[in-house]
């Protein structure tokens, strides 16, 4: 592996750079347009409290799919190594007790 290519899953330097500066800009962009529009102070107030909880409502959907993925990969990883431990036991013909062993 090269010394500059990020690890499987991991995230490279620039990228991590590119997405704060990305959500930065489009933060202040929706803020200049709520800023400059033409209506009373309390439509931007709306606008500007709907758009806090648009982005507040992002970030918890996308950490709560995370952490159900991660749930499943982790299950998944228990799931297969319980199926390697009894291949192996079967193949040591270490029966333990086990139904499949027996036969």
């Amino acid at each position: 592996m090269h010394a500059n290519t990020a690890p499987s899953g991991q995230h490279s330097p620039a990228w991590i750079t590119f997405t704060y500066a990305s959500f930065t800009f489009s933060v202040l962009m929706v803020a200049t347009g709520i800023l400059f529009a033409p209506v009373d102070v309390w439509i931007k107030a709306y606008f500007a409290m709907a758009a806090a909880l648009l982005v507040q409502s992002s970030i918890t959907v996308t950490k709560t799919l995370r952490d159900v993925y991660e749930g499943h990969r982790f299950v998944n990883r228990i799931e297969d190594a319980k199926a390697e431990r009894l291949l192996m036991e079967l193949e040591r013909g270490n029966g333990s007790g086990h139904p499949i062993a027996a036969s």
